[in-house]
């Protein structure tokens, strides 16, 4: 499975290509192509317990993807699902509902904190 999802990181949608330049900066931690149980995870906050799955139209209506959440849901995580090309259109929009998500279930996220100020008097 970690093989896998080493090329799914190398390989990425470019919905998850978008979504990954938005909030690989924000605190906790987002992760890309997380494996949890048998299943691979397209992006996830660990911290957060929040699953993100990124989907096309091949997904529509999957048992597949029904008994994913289902497992992951019995785990104790949230799963959020967008569909590619709503990523692809509003990018923004979608990073706003996922870290909106994680505030939630965490408390507010913010970017890298600012440099150190080590030095100054």
């Amino acid at each position: 499975m970690t093989r896998r999802a080493r090329a799914l990181r190398t390989n990425a949608t470019d919905a998850e290509r978008r979504l990954w330049l938005r909030l690989r900066n924000y605190r906790p931690r987002f992760t890309r192509q997380l494996v949890i149980g048998n299943y691979i995870v397209d992006l996830a906050c660990r911290e957060a317990k929040l699953a993100v799955e990124f989907d096309g139209s091949q997904h529509a209506d999957s048992a597949y993807d029904t008994a994913r959440t289902s497992f992951l849901e019995s785990l104790g995580w949230r799963v959020l699902r967008f569909w590619n090309s709503d990523v692809v259109a509003n990018p923004a929009g979608v990073a706003e509902v996922i870290l909106a998500e994680v505030a939630l279930r965490v408390g507010a996220t913010h970017p890298q904190p600012l440099p150190s100020r080590e030095g100054r008097r």
